[in-house]
């Protein structure tokens, strides 16, 4: 039962995956290594999942600091890594070409901040509470407030800057 739990508890949140991969990977290849190393990573401790977290807030941090050394390691050895088939997500439908293209434009300026800000906006823009934000990232809710601010601020005005 316990391998048919974590299957469907990464269905029910696999758009969380796939956002934080989007995030932190440029590339298709990237995505699925993150992807993988994601889902291994968020098996291997699903049974020290205690419960006193929300399961989401619970896997943000998992994949978060997952990605958050992928994308370092990565950085520093750029290296390539086999691939692991595992065919557990399923990417949500493509949107329609003009949300899609919003939507680009926004990764892109995303790809642009540091990675505790790339990491605080994704959290945001999937309408998590900032008491949830700052239990997955370790922060004060108080700092999550204001750097939320200042990254939508940095945001709005490098959008507006390149007049897209």
């Amino acid at each position: 039962m316990e391998r048919e739990q974590f299957i469907g508890i990464i269905q029910e949140n696999k758009n969380l995956i796939y956002k934080i991969c989007r995030t932190y990977c440029s590339g298709p290849e990237l995505r699925k290594d993150l992807e993988q190393e994601i889902i291994m990573n968020l098996w291997n401790s699903f049974e020290k999942f205690d419960g006193r977290v929300k399961i989401s807030t619970w896997m943000y941090r998992v994949a978060l600091n997952t990605a958050i050394s992928f994308y370092r390691r990565e950085k520093k050895h750029q290296e390539k890594k086999t691939s692991i088939d595992t065919n557990i997500l399923v990417y949500p439908a493509e949107y329609d070409s003009e949300h899609e293209a919003h939507i680009k434009i926004l990764y892109r300026f995303i790809d642009r901040q540091n990675q505790l800000d790339k990491a605080l906006i994704l959290l945001y823009l999937d309408n998590i509470k900032y008491s949830e934000i700052a239990s997955i990232l370790g922060i004060s809710e108080t700092n999550v407030a204001t750097k939320i601010s200042r990254i939508k601020n940095k945001l709005r005005e490098q959008i507006t800057s390149e007049k897209i």
